[in-house]
């Protein structure tokens, strides 16, 4: 299974939030340009964490973006089940005819499961927290 870039692209601008001090603000800019990704591509990719209320954007001439909370608060695994489709076939009948008896749709459904349950045990904090190394690339 590979995510999206989307979703990579999700990941590492709150992994890039999440090393910064809890109150301090970068732009999409700064951020585009450290992890050498389109900046066009990122304003969507903030756009939507900032939907979904892992990302405080503050408009004008001293706003940004900043985690809107701690970082030990945001599970990996719920992130990427909101920014990551996960549809690993497609079993609908109009689509595939022997969807009706295929066994395999409820196998690939219990691995996702337990493929989120996995990353469920995580948080940003978990992935930034005591990793000097990690601090030091951003």
């Amino acid at each position: 299974m590979q995510l999206s870039s989307f979703t990579d692209y999700g990941i590492r601008v709150l992994i890039y939030l999440a090393a910064l001090d809890q109150h301090t603000l970068t732009n999409i800019s700064t951020v585009s340009q450290r992890y050498h990704i389109s900046r066009n591509h990122l304003v969507k990719v903030v756009h939507k964490l900032g939907q979904l209320g892992y990302i405080e954007t503050i408009r004008g001439k001293n706003g940004g973006i900043r985690l809107q909370k701690p970082a030990a608060q945001i599970n990996i695994g719920e992130v990427i089940k909101l920014l990551e489709p996960l549809e690993i076939l497609n079993c609908h009948l109009s689509f595939c005819h022997i969807s009706p008896e295929c066994r395999l749709k409820g196998y690939l459904s219990d691995a996702k499961k337990a493929f989120l349950q996995a990353l469920a045990q995580y948080t940003l904090a978990d992935l930034v927290d005591d990793n000097p190394k990690l601090i030091n690339l951003l």
